[in-house]
């Protein structure tokens, strides 16, 4: 068996100035955007091969979705409107 060589890279004690300067709000404009992060579940994953198939994959069942049922985006809230006439 070798031998692993213990370094201990961790100061007993860090000072404010060692750490450099920190710039406020430096990822503030990448937060706003947002992400919209879903985790697959494995036998899902194994489907699809990148997240652009799964992008492809999610329009067309939106399509189809739309298709079948009738409903577009512009009518989505016409039915309330309706019922109440």
């Amino acid at each position: 068996m070798k031998k692993v060589k213990k370094t201990d890279e961790l100061r007993p004690e860090y000072k404010r100035e060692d750490l450099g300067v920190g710039v406020r709000g430096k990822y503030f404009q990448d937060y706003c955007k947002g992400t919209n992060l879903v985790l697959l579940s494995p036998d899902v994953a194994r489907v699809f091969s990148s997240e652009k198939a799964v992008n492809e994959a999610l329009r067309s069942l939106i399509n189809l979705a739309e298709k079948s049922t009738g409903r577009t985006r512009r009518s989505a809230g016409s039915a309330k409107k309706q019922a109440s006439r």
